[in-house]
C-alpha cells in the first residue's frame, strides 16, 4: 500500500462472517470503530453492512499518511484483535483489503 498523490491513504476492507457468526462479527466491528477513529491521523473510519447480504461488511478508512495507517495496524490493540477476527471471518484479513488511489478527470 502506498499513499495517494494528495498524501492521504484510503482503505476499503471487505469482510464476510463465517456461517453462524454474523452477529458476532457485527458486534466485533462495532466495538472497534470508535477506538480506530481516535487513532492519530484518522480522517474517516466508517463501518457498513452490505444491504441484502447478512454477514457481509465493508469498512471505509482514510488516514492522513501511510505512516498513520501503519501505526494503526501495528498498535497493540490491533495485534490482539486480529486472532479474534480470524475466528469470525472467512479468509484472511489481507484478502479483504483494497487501497484506493484518488484521481480526478481532466476538465
Amino acid at each position: 500500500m502506498t499513499a495517494t498523490p494528495t498524501g492521504y491513504v484510503t482503505v476499503i476492507w471487505d469482510a464476510k462472517a463465517k456461517a453462524g457468526r454474523e452477529a458476532d462479527l457485527k458486534a466485533f466491528i462495532t466495538a472497534a470503530v470508535t477506538p480506530s477513529r481516535n487513532d492519530p491521523g484518522n480522517i474517516d473510519y466508517e463501518a457498513h453492512e452490505v444491504e441484502g447480504r447478512p454477514g457481509e461488511f465493508v469498512i471505509y478508512e482514510r488516514w492522513e499518511t501511510r505512516a498513520h495507517l501503519d501505526a494503526h495496524l501495528a498498535a497493540p490493540r490491533m495485534q490482539e484483535l486480529v486472532p479474534q477476527m480470524l475466528e469470525l471471518i472467512e479468509g484472511s484479513v489481507e484478502d479483504g483489503i483494497r487501497l484506493l488511489r484518488r484521481f480526478r478527470p481532466a476538465r
